[in-house]
């Protein structure tokens, strides 16, 4: 449990998984959902002023609702479990009872999967329940994946913006709309974060988040904004690195759901790296992901390309990482 001054002010104590040795504020992530909720009710309330205007006013601010208001409800949730400490399992079904409701709510579920130089894969049946797993793990991926300076802060900006890109060029405003908010609350907050951070985004902020990128990733492929490759390749340094390092632990006969400091980028800071070193080359790591994720969309006949340079390009790093790790003692963060 964290420890803090007050109900509101919250402070991150070190424990076996941190990558910081000082007692640091985690309530970035309050400021982050206040941002993006001051926005949306604003650009709600011009979408509803001017529905005599717009036939889709209307249906613009009920997709809002049903992805925005699960989004703050696990905001409150975790603010809850950062001062009190919740159990795991009424956190998860809480989580649970999100993911259902924005995908029966708002008509929003993933219904087919395209294999490039195959085909299109029906999901049929599963739509639902495949939906909803997607969205709880990236959810909790984003929880599990901030724990480095500038690290998360980083990748929304990046991701979000990119989703922002994707909504602007196809005329989605609702995808636009949200994602250049989360884009616009997350770079504030990294002017913060990035190490040495003064302040951290708190389980309030991933949790919300990671939440958030699975539901606009949902509703992107719905509504044929993008296929499902294209957000798979643009949150693929939070997403391969989280399932690989839970498959691996797993297999180990490790509990999964206990503290560690076995991902990859916490690897790389404990190798001496450093936080500014580690997190400067994800950021690289991801504006090449953005950019291999702009030409697959943009160009269908490289599109086996892509995928097999996206491959060699993790399965690169993951060696590195497993080299550098080997040559390197272990340090303590600084």
């Amino acid at each position: 449990m964290v420890h803090g001054a007050s109900f509101i002010r919250s402070l991150d104590h070190p424990n076996e998984r941190s990558l910081h040795v000082r007692p640091t504020p985690r309530t970035g992530g309050v400021a982050m959902v206040v941002s993006l909720v001051a926005g949306t009710l604003t650009a709600s309330a011009i979408a509803i002023s001017s529905r005599d205007e717009s036939s889709h006013a209307l249906t613009y601010v009920n997709e809002e609702l049903w992805i925005l208001g699960p989004t703050l409800f696990l905001a409150l949730v975790s603010f809850c479990d950062d001062r009190l400490g919740l159990p795991v399992a009424p956190r998860f079904a809480l989580q649970v009872l999100a993911a259902c409701g924005m995908a029966l709510g708002g008509h929003m579920v993933i219904r087919a999967f395209t294999i490039p130089g195959w085909g299109m894969f029906d999901f049929g049946w599963a739509s639902l329940p495949l939906t909803v797993l997607f969205v709880l793990w990236m959810t909790n991926l984003y929880n599990f994946m901030d724990g480095m300076d500038g690290f998360a802060g980083g990748m929304t900006v990046i991701g979000f913006g990119l989703l922002g890109y994707f909504g602007w060029v196809s005329h989605h405003p609702l995808l636009f709309g949200i994602a250049a908010l989360q884009t616009a609350a997350a770079a504030g907050f990294l002017a913060h974060n990035f190490p040495p951070a003064k302040i951290f985004m708190g389980d309030v902020g991933s949790i919300s988040t990671g939440f958030l990128a699975g539901a606009l990733i949902v509703l992107g492929c719905r509504d044929a904004v993008f296929d499902l490759w294209v957000p798979l390749i643009i949150f693929s340094p939070f997403i391969l690195d989280a399932t690989f390092t839970l498959l691996r632990r797993a297999l180990r006969g490790e509990r999964i759901w206990e503290a560690h400091r076995d991902h990859f980028y916490q690897r790389l800071v404990l190798s001496g790296w450093g936080h500014r070193k580690t997190v400067s080359s994800e950021y690289a790591i991801m504006a090449l992901c953005a950019a291999l994720a702009i030409t697959y969309h943009a160009v269908e006949q490289w599109r086996p390309v892509v995928l097999g340079v996206w491959v060699v390009l993790f399965g690169a790093l993951a060696f590195t990482v497993t080299l550098l790790e080997a040559r390197s003692p272990k340090i303590q963060p600084e």
